[in-house]
């Protein structure tokens, strides 16, 4: 699963080109000075809270009225630069000439979703409007406008992606299927509603499957199934689309996800990530698989600053693989090392899973920060076992150990950017700021730290990485939207009321639960990724764990942990391919080599599932 650009069956056009150098334009900056302004207008409410004990009333209101057009130009931008999550396992063993019919299909469908989305988005726009906001008095239209205006502008991108990249024979060929299906299934609709939940299996598992395995992108196959469950075996007005769409992309808790994605990049920029990097080399180095063991550490510190993966791994990579070769490691070798403590540290906060586990479930995102520290510390150890006996015959001639003066050196140089991930749990647990606004007081104090002490802080960058936050953040925030959407359908069908009853009796009690859910997370965190699968799933599994007994935050690490686990595990991890695509190496290459990994880590696992104490033990 990743992103990948469709393929082109004809020139492109200089006028579509033109066109798109628009969209860009009127997309890109104003996403980026989005992502600057929630920045400064939540820092200065810590601020004025904190130090002069004079909070800003309305700061939370228009960082959420901002947030939702960040969201919405964020999915247009992901659009437009093929960014979207989606498989493309199945379209990459496609011969061209089928593949770009495929694209052009999913084209179509994305054209077809934005189509039904408009009218919907105008009527809740209406509605919304007479609601007034309470501390800066406006329209609560002016915030949800944003989803509108976003929809009109996929439509946009989606018709200019079909004009330029598909030739007419395929984009007129997608648009007959996806008509004819639209046409058989109006005729079909009183058929479809005697079926009952069984349109559940048909457009929840068959049509959402078939669209993802076509490599259309997650959020809009979770929309458009959506959209035509409802509008093809129900009576409920399409505008619940939207306003579910809406509560799910409007939790200010999720603010946090651009702003951790931004701060990820400000230290690979900063030069954060290397200066720990270099500091633990220092430290043991020079033993037997010493990098190895240094990348897994390096990862378990810069996934408590981030909350993103790619960023972690990013970061890490480029400092540490070069020395690695030197010494002789298989490039498989290091993209499965690379690959598998992604999957170690979900957990650690902050990470993005945990923030929307605490959005969509009400479980306290301080106890979330505080249990996932020592699962990730579980899974280390079992990764590091996998490096010891991998390591046992690498030659370290040509190594020299470092002197402790260059260790303290090292050191000296690192505390700046070991001290951040304190800085963030300290401002969290203290009660300074709030899991929403921590992330800004990490990017002040990154930019601080670039700027004054590593003298490391390239302006050039800035705009891309703000456009590049958007983007990212649009991707994943429409995904939690079109899966709230998604998720309130399953839950007024009544399957989530069998789920639970289902689930509740399990052979085994709470430890049969925990297995299955072991098995389901794991799965979906390869199929869905992490947060569209706790979106959905959170809310109807975790009360079933909470009459069964078992502590939330622990159900919380299981199924993380599982996520992960899925999320880096080939075929179909994004995960994986992410790390081969930060490593340059051929997946190829790396994926006989990672099982041993994620053995480990699935023994881990079990040992996380088991003992509740590892996840709640500190709290």
């Amino acid at each position: 699963m990743q992103a990948a650009a469709p393929t082109s069956t004809s020139p492109r056009n200089a006028g579509w080109v033109a066109f798109d150098r628009a969209l860009a334009l009127i997309t890109e900056i104003p996403a980026a000075l989005l992502v600057a302004l929630e920045t400064v207008i939540l820092f200065a409410g810590v601020v004025s809270r904190y130090v002069f004990n004079a909070p800003l009333t309305w700061s939370d209101e228009l960082a959420s009225i901002l947030f939702l057009w960040l969201a919405m130009l964020g999915a247009v931008i992901a659009l437009r630069r093929d960014e979207h999550m989606r498989l493309t396992t199945f379209i990459g063993m496609m011969a061209p000439r089928r593949r770009a019919w495929v694209e052009a299909l999913g084209v179509v469908v994305v054209v077809l979703f934005a189509l039904l989305m408009l009218e919907p988005a105008y009527e809740h726009f209406v509605d919304q409007w007479v609601v007034m906001s309470p501390a800066l008095d406006w329209h609560d239209g002016v915030r949800v406008g944003a989803i509108g205006v976003g929809c009109v502008l996929l439509l946009l991108i989606a018709l200019a992606r079909l004009a330029e990249r598909a030739s007419l024979k395929d984009a007129l060929g997608g648009l007959a299927v996806v008509a004819a299906l639209v046409v058989v299934g109006w005729m079909l609709k009183p058929w479809l509603t005697s079926l009952g939940n069984l349109n559940l299996l048909l457009f929840f598992v068959i049509l959402v499957g078939v669209c993802v395995v076509l490599g259309l992108p997650i959020a809009f196959a979770f929309g458009i199934a959506t959209l035509a469950y409802l509008a093809l075996t129900t009576s409920t007005p399409l505008t619940i689309v939207v306003s579910r769409m809406d509560e799910g992309m409007s939790h200010i808790i999720l603010l946090s996800v651009p702003l951790f994605v931004f701060l990820g990049s400000l230290i690979e920029m900063t030069g954060l990530a290397r200066a720990m990097v270099d500091f633990l080399a220092a430290l043991i180095g020079h033993v037997r698989g010493g990098l190895q063991y240094v990348l897994l550490g390096a990862m378990y510190l810069v996934s408590g600053i981030s909350g993103s993966k790619a960023a972690d791994m990013a970061a890490v990579a480029p400092a540490l693989f070069p020395e690695m070769k030197k010494r002789g490691a298989a490039e498989g070798d290091l993209v499965a090392l690379l690959s598998a403590s992604g999957a170690m540290s979900e957990t650690i906060p902050p990470s993005l899973v945990l923030i929307t586990i605490g959005a969509v479930t009400g479980v306290s995102i301080a106890a979330l920060f505080t249990g996932g520290l020592l699962p990730a510390v579980v899974g280390m150890i079992a990764l590091g076992v996998v490096v010891y006996f991998q390591s046992r015959g690498e030659d370290m001639s040509g190594v020299t150990k470092a002197t402790g003066a260059q260790i303290r050196k090292a050191l000296w140089v690192a505390v700046p950017a070991l001290a951040l991930p304190f800085v963030i749990r300290t401002v969290v647990v203290e009660g300074v700021a709030t899991a929403t606004e921590v992330s800004t007081v990490g990017i002040v104090y990154t930019v601080i730290a670039g700027l004054v002490v590593y003298r490391q802080f390239n302006w050039k960058r800035i705009v891309p990485m703000l456009v590049e936050t958007a983007s990212l953040s649009g991707a994943i925030l429409l995904i939690i939207g079109c899966a709230t959407a998604m998720a309130w359908a399953l839950t007024q069908s009544g399957f989530s009321r069998s789920l639970v009853d289902v689930m509740a009796n399990v052979p085994g009690g709470k430890y049969g639960f925990m297995a299955i859910s072991v098995l389901a997370f794991t799965i979906l965190g390869s199929v869905l990724e992490g947060i569209p699968a706790i979106v959905l799933f959170g809310p109807l599994l975790f009360p079933v764990a909470r009459a069964l007994g078992i502590h939330e935050v622990h159900y919380a690490m299981t199924a993380i942990f599982a996520m992960g686990l899925g999320l880096f595990t080939p075929p179909f991890g994004v995960g994986f391919y992410a790390a081969c695509a930060i490593g340059k190496v051929p997946p190829d290459k790396a994926i006989g080599r990672v099982w041993p990994h994620l053995g480990a880590l699935f023994l881990a696992l079990i040992v996380i599932a088991a003992i509740p104490w590892i996840s709640i033990g500190f709290l």
